[in-house]
């Protein structure tokens, strides 16, 4: 069984910074499952944020967060990790870690089958 949670989500001014942690409790070796950051704010679907593989070399991430987010992981610590910079107000939305076993899913929701219940980021202007 696989469960995931999220923490570091909050409140923040525009121009601030926040970091996310996921905490990934798995059966199998944490390494064999690709990772991921989605959102969803009020009212639009959900999206993908960020992506990592396996080993954590290779990252994705949507174009409107490129160059303020980093995503990472620590395949010791089964912990993932989203470093976002310069928010603003249409960063806010709930965030939610995701988890596939194997690679490939990049930034498709669908292709991920364990999920949190997410953290709310809230950005004020």
């Amino acid at each position: 069984q696989v469960q995931v949670e999220e923490s570091g989500g909050g409140l923040v001014q525009a121009g601030g910074s926040l970091n996310l942690s996921c905490t990934i409790s798995v059966t199998l070796r944490f390494d064999l499952y690709a990772l991921a950051w989605f959102r969803q704010a009020p009212g639009k679907e959900r999206e993908g944020v960020s992506g990592i593989d396996l080993s954590g070399r290779t990252t994705y991430y949507a174009d409107s967060v490129k160059g303020r987010f980093t995503i990472s992981r620590d395949n010791a610590k089964n912990t993932m990790f989203l470093e976002m910079n310069n928010l603003s107000p249409e960063d806010t939305g709930m965030y939610y870690c995701a988890a596939a076993f194997g690679d490939g899913s990049r930034l498709r929701a669908a292709g991920y089958g364990y999920w949190g219940q997410g953290t709310q980021v809230t950005v004020s202007s």
